[in-house]
């Protein structure tokens, strides 16, 4: 028998096609009454549509959310949230308007209501990031956790088809950890089993025709089961190596789990075989690393560091940093192999462990 504990975090969550009209709804529902609408600055039509549909419920718009989350830019957030008397924050984006949303919440507590426009999962957790000095720091704060999320697959019909497939990517890589998580339980392994799933047959149909709105569906779903699996169990080494490499050398973050993943998949395999296994299955593949690898380079993703602007000279620096900082992972951190490992990542070898 496996024991584990299971915490279910609270959130709402409204899903389907057309979704995004329920919005001035979900913001009565929080008790709220002037939102600061967020968005990265190429995001700003999808705002502006957002504050229409508020109407009187819109405080403005904040359009300064970039990747990772530099503190300098949260602070700016924080105090326009402030100026504008906002009672709470309404972020539309992917991870980077969703991170920003959480530093806001994190000091102020306003309630955070998310609109995804990417598969991130960010907005399923209660993890934050801020980068400061070109060092990244992630911590779990309750207060941190969305209120409410509003899952419209119609938002993502404009989501490039490149986008698209490392921002899936991204959340297969929740699913893969959570599924040998040292506090892993039977509910986040179904989840994450049943979200590779659905990205394993969506991202095909995406690359075929990305205006299909049942893959964008199909996408989504997968996205929130794996957000939920992230927030809920303790990610390992492949989430540690892409903090370290997207805050320290402002690599993109989505590109970087693309590239990193099948490498960080083939140094655990043989630590974590039942995962392996599962990952497998769900992908319809016999080996998971290299399932990954080969799905990656099917649909066009990077795999390769060097591709996403990583510089030689930084790989001794990131193994580093890698391996000075413990966490949970199935096989113990070996500088010697982890280094080895981001030189296959960066030349776009096939994974091995």
């Amino acid at each position: 028998m496996h024991s584990f504990t299971y915490t279910a975090y609270p959130a709402r969550v409204v899903f389907g096609a057309g979704a995004l009209q329920h919005l001035a709804r979900e913001i009565d529902a929080l008790g709220a009454r002037r939102a600061l609408v967020l968005c990265t600055p190429e995001q700003v039509d999808a705002a502006r549509r957002v504050a229409e549909l508020l109407g009187e419920r819109a405080a403005g718009i904040f359009p300064g959310a970039v990747m990772h989350v530099p503190i300098e830019i949260a602070r700016a957030a924080r105090a326009e949230a402030r100026r504008l008397g906002a009672d709470c924050a309404v972020a539309i984006g992917g991870g980077s308007t969703t991170g920003l949303g959480k530093a806001i919440a994190l000091d102020s507590e306003l309630p955070l209501l998310a609109i995804p426009t990417t598969y991130a999962g960010s907005e399923m957790t209660s993890i934050y990031g801020l980068t400061e000095g070109a060092v990244k720091t992630t911590g779990r704060d309750a207060r941190v956790l969305p209120r409410t999320v509003i899952y419209d697959p119609e938002l993502t019909l404009t989501l490039p088809l490149g986008m698209s497939v490392t921002s899936g990517l991204n959340a297969i890589a929740h699913a893969a950890e959570g599924l040998y998580a040292h506090d892993g339980n039977p509910i986040t392994a179904l989840m994450a089993e049943e979200g590779l799933r659905a990205f394993a047959a969506a991202l095909p149909m995406l690359a075929r025709d990305p205006r299909d709105l049942d893959a964008r569906g199909d996408a989504l779903y997968g996205a929130w089961l794996c957000g939920c699996v992230l927030g809920a169990v303790a990610m390992g080494l492949h989430h540690k190596l892409c903090h370290t490499l997207g805050g320290s050398f402002n690599l993109p973050h989505a590109e970087v789990h693309a590239v990193i993943l099948p490498h960080a998949l083939a140094y655990n395999a043989a630590h974590a075989p039942g995962a392996m296994a599962r990952i497998a299955r769900a992908l319809g593949v016999s080996d998971a690393a290299r399932g990954v690898f080969d799905l990656a380079t099917a649909l066009g993703a990077p795999t390769s560091l060097r591709a996403i602007g990583m510089p030689a000279d930084g790989l001794e620096r990131a193994a580093d940093l890698a391996a000075t900082t413990p966490y949970p992972n199935p096989r113990p951190l070996e500088r010697a192999a982890l280094r080895a490992l981001l030189q296959r990542a960066f030349d776009g070898a096939v994974p091995q462990g």
